[in-house]
């Protein structure tokens, strides 16, 4: 194999700020900003040994942190960002990147759905198609097709949870353990999906920092190296309503969106399913996590739901997935914040710093943002071992 893209590249920092349904005195640029200053702390950098920043608050964090002249790339999508700020890194234009996300303020009409699930377009202002029906549409078909359960699906959202339960930092701490019986009991939202398999939402911050290899290895934390990464799409996100069987090339199709992407990641690293210790994947409803765990390879397609009913995704299992909550129970501070957040609990658990949740020792981690519903998957893939 050639040699890896990133292999000059390492994440030195990552933090999160303070995760709650909501937080007083803060926007999402203060937050934001708390969560660039936490991650800058956390690596042992001083603000003006940043050469550019990354976020959709670029431009805003160079001029309150005083680190012009600095590049700033308006960019908050979170791995597609963070591949960006790698990509600086790799080919010379920077030694250290921050990038930062924020979400408060955002969600204050409680009686409404929060109105990132219901975009202004022809599709959803016209017909109320909303976030929770396009993906409840992705997992009809898969339990048509394949005969994936209601109490599968249930089994999935319950070990999220249940990791959100046990973790101090996630919004819903201690409101569980759950059963999937728990799960089916909660009311209906968009059939096949209730209540406890859906996504909440809070508000929060947070922040991560890139860094060159050699300005990593003087830096407080072990690297966590970027083995690889890649992204598919299908098409704008929440404009269109999504089709399982909507055509690609190379036969992909839009139900099995990140297959390609997963692939190209793992070849990139020159790894297999079986050398992923940990999968920290979003988790916007149930299904997500069983549709995922079938396209990287960790099971055959179709056999998802038996592969999470037989306990593999929980504590001790073959994979344990998104073990900080997810958007489930740990946060859903609106779209770009909850994307780099499956990122930094992928960096936790290769330095061993999980409070709750961590795999024994992790080496290689699985990060991934979007889903079928959304027709796009981002994929990244971190290690404890340079590339």
């Amino acid at each position: 194999m050639p040699p890896s893209p990133y292999r000059d590249v390492a994440i030195v920092g990552v933090y999160n700020t303070l995760q709650a349904r909501r937080i007083e005195g803060h926007d999402s640029e203060s937050i934001a900003t708390l969560g660039a200053l936490g991650a800058l702390a956390d690596a042992g950098l001083a603000l003006l040994d940043v050469d550019a920043v990354v976020s959709s608050f670029s431009a805003e964090l160079i001029l309150n942190l005083k680190l012009d002249p600095c590049t700033r790339v308006p960019n908050g999508l979170g791995i597609p960002a963070l591949l960006q700020a790698a990509q600086m890194i790799a080919c010379g234009q920077a030694r250290s990147v921050l990038l930062a996300a924020g979400g408060a303020g955002l969600y204050t009409e409680r009686g409404a759905t929060a109105p990132w699930t219901r975009p202004s377009n022809e599709f959803v202002a016209s017909y109320g198609l909303f976030t929770a029906a396009e993906f409840a549409l992705m997992a009809r078909r898969h339990m048509i097709v394949y005969g994936t359960t209601p109490e599968q699906m249930a089994t999935a959202a319950a070990a999220v949870r249940n990791y959100g339960h046990a973790n101090p930092a996630a919004v819903y701490h201690g409101r569980g353990p759950f059963t999937g019986d728990d799960i089916l009991a909660s009311r209906m939202i968009a059939d096949p999906f209730h209540l406890l398999e859906c996504s909440m939402t809070s508000e929060g911050g947070c922040g991560l920092v890139l860094a060159r290899a050699d300005v990593a290895a003087d830096l407080r934390h072990v690297p966590v190296w970027i083995l690889g990464g890649a992204s598919d799409s299908f098409g704008p996100a929440y404009q269109i309503a999504p089709v399982w069987d909507m055509a690609g090339r190379d036969g992909y199709v839009a139900g099995r969106v990140g297959e390609r992407a997963g692939l190209e990641t793992l070849r990139m690293a020159g790894l297999t399913p079986r050398d992923i210790d940990v999968a920290e994947l979003y988790d916007p409803f149930s299904f997500e996590i069983i549709r995922q765990l079938e396209v990287f390879g960790f099971c055959a397609e179709g056999e998802g739901g038996v592969f999470v009913a037989e306990g593999n995704t929980g504590p001790g299992g073959s994979i344990p997935v998104t073990t900080d909550g997810g958007t489930m129970s740990f946060s859903h501070a609106g779209i770009n914040v909850q994307q780099l957040q499956r990122v930094i609990r992928g960096v936790e658990q290769i330095r061993g710093q999980c409070p709750t949740g961590q795999v024994t020792g992790a080496e290689v981690a699985l990060c991934t943002n979007g889903g079928s519903g959304a027709l796009f998957t981002d994929v990244l893939l971190l290690g404890a071992e340079r590339p």
